[in-house]
């Protein structure tokens, strides 16, 4: 299958996860609105995921894929097979432990997660009881990262794209069928939550037993492979507890600037997290395998070109999210989540966030799509020795903006060190000859960033002429559709234009993949 083939699966399911994701998302916004009840689930929420990205899609992943391809190609599917069910096995030990100890010890731990709750016994108390409905879901995902893995590694993309789906449907159905009769209806979220662990795990056993590697859990033994897993798996767990430790921080001072304020950059976050999670984080997912199977192959050189139509896929999609972002922040949170108990105020401060997130979009998904660079050379030192500096830069910036810029001040910390962590790995990968930008791709960048501008001020202008922030809902509604139809337009003809991208190009990718 080809690169640009697998980033449109991972894509396309990535895409239908992240519309559920924000129906889910404006049902909570409508329910709970953006005060101290959202504020005590969405800390609830992270707090699983802050380990499921250190045990699971994270240190894990980077570590166990590279060897796993090794496997395959090497020695064989039997081989990979045992290594893999092996791993799920430790690794299921090992997050029920941690599991067992989190609960028992979680009043202080949110003292640590969200100290700013403490002021406020009743938020306090409640984010402690929604978390231990929610940390179960820990060892549920982790095992559910193993097997995407595997599944991605064999280039059976869908399954394990479509795996956030099933989380969405399983919060949608709670939100909808369980707080009638929970306490709250964040209880009912939270109990979503850990039954979508259950239901994810199952979706995925499914998956590899249908794709031919069916694995069953049996008693670890720490074997030489296990070892060397373990060995990668300690910068990698480094690196990414480097990342979920500036996650940690944000939510940390976000939790002291004001009442909501956690909600506003959850929400404006969701809405970045579109793009990058249907361009950035689908890219990353496709090449990590990809370029692990082809630096192993009889032809590592083709790696190269596969570096280089990532950055320009990349590229060509995220300049203009990010632009449109920027310039329709506030009417686009308007359109999604002004309703209920989700306010104007709201709206304004969750959209100008929205708005400083965008401009480190670009940023963040280069980020994606250069580090399979070094993972798949079996490196996770030097991302994490880059992530630790941009961390202590996030945190220093943090602290001198927010005092004057409140949560927006955390929104522009983020933006800035993401462009730093992308510009130095692109740089550290050149150094090392593992990526020179070929002439289509040197040719091709001003074209996507001129594009990108000129629809940019094409929508600024749509926005000045036609949007009314106090018409009805479906008068926004329409009129934003309208907008960004336009601009979807306009970028597709000046980007064919200038020669930024070629739909005959595309189409033919698609139907008979990539020279790679």
């Amino acid at each position: 299958m080809s690169l640009v083939r697998s980033i449109a699966t991972v894509s396309g399911f990535t895409l239908l996860s992240r519309l559920l994701g924000f129906g889910r998302d404006i049902l909570i916004a409508a329910m709970l609105g953006a005060g101290g009840m959202a504020d005590a689930f969405f800390v609830a929420f992270k707090f699983p995921n802050l380990f499921r990205r250190l045990f699971g899609e994270g240190a894990f992943s980077v570590a166990f894929i590279p060897l796993l391809a090794g496997d395959i190609e090497k020695r064989g599917i039997e081989e990979a097979r045992d290594f893999a069910a092996n791993a799920l096995s430790i690794l299921v030990v090992i997050t029920g432990f941690l599991v067992a100890i989190i609960e028992i010890v979680m009043p202080w731990a949110m003292l640590v997660f969200a100290p700013g709750f403490s002021e406020n016994p009743e938020k306090f108390h409640l984010a402690i009881e929604l978390s231990r409905i929610t940390f179960p879901y820990l060892a549920f995902i982790s095992a559910v990262a193993l097997m995407s893995g595997i599944l991605n590694t064999l280039h059976r993309y869908a399954a394990a794209a479509a795996a956030p789906v099933v989380l969405n449907i399983f919060m949608i159905g709670a939100l909808l069928g369980l707080s009638p009769i929970t306490e709250t209806p964040s209880h009912a979220l939270a109990w979503g939550v850990m039954m979508a662990g259950i239901g994810q795990f199952i979706w995925l056993v499914i998956a590899c037993k249908r794709a031919g590697f069916a694995i069953r859990l049996q008693m670890p033994r720490l074997d030489d492979k296990v070892k060397l897993l373990g060995k990668r798996m300690i910068p990698g767990m480094i690196g990414v507890g480097v990342y979920q430790l500036n996650l940690l921080v944000d939510t940390m001072l976000a939790s002291m600037v004001s009442d909501g304020a956690v909600s506003w950059l959850y929400y404006a976050d969701r809405v970045h997290q579109l793009p990058l999670g249907v361009i950035g984080i689908a890219i990353g997912t496709a090449m990590l395998p990809t370029l692990s199977r082809q630096l192993q192959g009889k032809d590592p050189s083709v790696a190269m070109y596969s570096q280089n139509r990532g950055i320009e896929i990349a590229l060509l999609l995220t300049l203009p999210a990010a632009v449109a972002l920027a310039v329709m922040g506030i009417p686009i949170i308007n359109v999604l989540f002004q309703r209920g108990a989700f306010t104007a105020t709201e709206t304004d401060a969750t959209g100008m966030a929205l708005t400083i997130f965008a401009c480190g979009l670009p940023a963040s998904v280069l980020v994606k799509v250069l580090a399979p660079g070094f993972f798949a050379r079996e490196d996770t030192k030097t991302p994490i020795r880059i992530g630790i500096i941009c961390m202590l830069l996030n945190i220093g910036m943090i602290v001198v903006f927010m005092p004057f810029f409140g949560h927006l001040g955390i929104a522009a910390a983020t933006a800035i060190s993401s462009w730093v962590n992308a510009t130095s790995l692109g740089m550290t990968l050149h150094k090392r000859g593992h990526l020179v930008l070929d002439p289509r791709l040197k040719s091709r960048i001003p074209r996507i960033f001129l594009s990108s501008m000129l629809m940019g001020l094409t929508l600024w202008a749509a926005i000045f002429a036609l949007w009314n922030a106090d018409s009805n809902a479906i008068m926004r509604i329409t009129t934003m559709a309208g907008i960004v139809i336009a601009g979807m337009v306009v970028y597709a003809v000046i980007a064919q234009l200038s020669g930024a991208t070629s739909f005959r190009e595309l189409k033919t990718t698609l139907r008979r993949g990539s020279p790679a």
